[in-house]
């Protein structure tokens, strides 16, 4: 089968590999569709420490069952399906105290290699996350599964009641998908970017758009209930409580490189009952829930698709994110 490696950054090379055979409890996935996402983008950029190179890399995907393993049950060889690339052991600390995002064991036992043919899928993943795919869903919205839900997660702890409005820092596609989730929950949302492409992607999806000097004017008005940090840079994750209200909260969303530090006023945390909360990956009710959203068809996510290539043209999809141009690219194998 044909897959694509990363090598080194910015080197994407193509290899013919074996198929994959299932062992127990596995499925082998024919590949209809695979997302790039941001954290592909970083590793290409500069190496990522969750995507070990040179290896296989991408993890957002849709297809059909080509394969399977013993004891596999409720999927078939032809049916279609979506799920995600993770599932928490079961057996770790965290997961014995229904931590399932924070398991010991997930980053070790993920199934990265969607850019390719065919994905072996462990059984972990296929009890847990996998799902069949309903004929009226597009292989292209199944497969933004897993980055929607990264996005529902935050919200188990963040609730929204009594959060009016909020406003989105960075609209490539993680933004994008929260302003779609915080609007169909009926928040006000503001969004900033430096990007005109995407200021304008979050305005189509029912964002109001603000410049930096705005933002500062909606708080010395009173304030956002709401910040939701997407960018991963250290500047912006200082900033991002300055556009609160007393008592507002902020999801830091966006990963920095490791080793990255910042500071915020004590006085502010303190005596306004600021809330920094930090937000990584997903359960598998997190993953039930992003798929009941994309199934019932009420998030509009077409915007995030700006694209396609085939997987032999991949490299040409990665250069134009590098060059921030455009939000996410179908692969077709």
């Amino acid at each position: 089968m044909l897959q694509a490696f990363l090598l080194e950054p910015g080197r994407i090379e193509l290899k013919e590999t074996i198929l994959p055979e299932p062992s127990d409890g596995e499925v082998v996935v024919r590949v209809k569709t695979a997302l790039t996402c941001g954290t592909d983008l970083k590793a290409y950029i500069r190496g990522h420490p969750l995507i070990p190179m040179p290896g296989p890399f991408g993890h957002e995907y849709s297809g059909y069952i080509e394969r399977t393993g013993r004891g596999v049950k409720g999927f078939k060889e032809g049916d279609p399906v979506m799920g995600v690339h993770s599932a928490p052991c079961l057996e770790c600390r965290y997961c014995e105290r229904g931590l399932f995002n924070l398991c010991e064991n997930i980053m070790e036992t993920k199934a990265l290699g969607a850019f390719a043919e065919y994905i072996l899928l462990p059984r972990h993943i296929v009890s847990q996350n996998l799902y069949h795919k309903p004929v009226h869903i597009g292989f292209e919205h199944a497969s933004l599964l897993e980055p929607l839900s990264c996005v529902v997660h935050p919200y188990r702890v963040v609730l929204l009641d009594g959060i009016e409005s909020a406003l989105v820092i960075g609209t490539g596609a993680i933004g994008l998908m929260h302003i779609a989730y915080l609007r169909l929950r009926g928040v006000k949302v503001f969004a900033m970017d430096i990007s005109e492409e995407r200021r304008g992607l979050a305005s189509r999806m029912g964002a109001e758009v603000v410049r930096e000097n705005e933002a500062v004017e909606l708080r010395e008005g009173l304030g956002m209930d709401l910040v939701v940090e997407c960018t991963g840079k250290e500047d912006v994750w200082q900033r991002s409580v300055d556009y609160l209200r007393r008592g507002g909260r902020v999801i830091l969303f966006g990963g920095c490189p490791h080793g990255s530090r910042v500071s915020y006023d004590t006085h502010r945390l303190h005596y306004d009952e600021i809330t920094l909360h930090g937000s990584f990956h997903y359960t598998p009710e997190d993953v039930r829930e992003a798929f009941k959203l994309i199934t019932e068809q009420r998030l509009d996510l077409s915007p995030l698709l700006s694209g396609e290539f085939t997987l032999r043209d991949i490299t040409e999809a990665f250069r134009l994110l590098k060059q921030g141009k455009g939000i996410k690219y179908i692969i077709r194998p």
